[in-house]
């Protein structure tokens, strides 16, 4: 049957090279181990390193979810650092977040400016990016994830920054990389090679990746840095399949801790899920991460601050504990 509408044209577009486009973010932005950061400092932060160490030493599950500002912030060497020590067992991401990964092991440098280029038609449209939808379409061929044929792709490069890849790092550790990604949402769903029934399969592979490392979240720890949209609706459909499984299996999955930094100043009690006439009702972080799915057993603490500030502050917290 065909559809009586009439889709645009992607053969139509002008594709630029990288190499015209003006950069935001540029390598010096990226934070060495030994760069002092933005001073940050809460009575709990002990507390959550104090509970990925000991998740560690029971073989629970140590998850990162972010959103792609994360990476922006310059942290991607403390995130690789504590993917070496054995602190992390999974990362989720957004599309962008394999965009910014990308791009900067590429070239170095990530990062366009909206109100610069949305005028005349050029934001998103720059060639070399697109090839991650090439290694989307490969890795849906090769029944891979998304994330992992990213880390797979990047590892195997000439990249010069490939060093800073948190894909890369990971793929080398064996840790899975998952990415959850919305359709339209990303730039390089714009390119004409960008081929949507790939990019489904291969991301709800990730999906189904996920689910299975949220199986062992039982003692276990799961953050949450920087995304409002992906990580609590992702984790939130996860943990019902790894609940419903377990209670089949005579198990449980309550007694854990979840944790959320970002940007957004959080008033009350957080652990208290607010009436739907306040706003905060909204904000899903809050009732999902924090309140319902730890209702039952579980503890969360809520983070506010920038990510340059408060992630070097987690790894700080956590070496000293190893």
């Amino acid at each position: 049957m065909k559809s009586r509408y009439t889709p645009f044209d992607r053969s139509r577009l002008l594709i630029k090279p990288l190499g015209e486009r003006i950069h935001d973010l540029h390598l010096d932005r990226w934070l060495s181990l030994q760069d002092e950061t933005p001073p940050y400092r809460h009575p709990d932060l002990d507390t959550v390193a104090d509970r990925l160490v000991a998740a560690k030493t029971r073989g629970a599950a140590r998850i990162l979810m972010m959103g792609a500002h994360v990476l922006r912030a310059g942290v991607n060497r403390h995130i690789i650092d504590l993917l070496e020590r054995g602190l992390i067992t999974h990362i989720a991401m957004n599309g962008a977040g394999a965009i910014h990964d990308y791009e900067l092991a590429r070239i170095g440098e990530t990062t366009e400016s909206v109100a610069r280029y949305i005028s005349t038609g050029e934001f998103g449209l720059w060639r070399e990016t697109a090839e991650l939808n090439d290694w989307v379409t490969e890795a849906a061929e090769l029944g891979l994830g998304f994330g992992e044929n990213v880390g797979r792709r990047i590892l195997d490069s000439s990249y010069p920054h490939r060093d800073l890849s948190v894909f890369a790092a990971a793929y080398r550790l064996s840790v899975p990389v998952t990415v959850h990604v919305s359709l339209g949402y990303d730039i390089v769903h714009e390119h004409p090679n960008c081929d949507g029934a790939a990019t489904g399969k291969t991301s709800y592979y990730d999906f189904l990746v996920f689910a299975k490392t949220v199986e062992n979240l039982e003692g276990g720890v799961m953050l949450s840095f920087g995304s409002a949209i992906m990580a609590p609706e992702v984790y939130l459909k996860a943990l019902s399949m790894a609940r419903n499984v377990a209670h089949q299996e005579g198990r449980v999955i309550r007694h854990f801790t979840t944790s959320v930094f970002d940007l957004v100043p959080m008033t009350g009690d957080f652990r208290q899920e607010q009436p739907k006439t306040e706003a905060a009702y909204y904000f899903r972080p809050r009732k999902t991460i924090l309140v319902r799915t730890v209702a039952d057993g579980g503890e969360s603490f809520y983070f506010h601050g920038d990510h340059r500030a408060t992630f070097p502050a987690l790894w700080r917290a956590v070496r000293e504990r190893l």
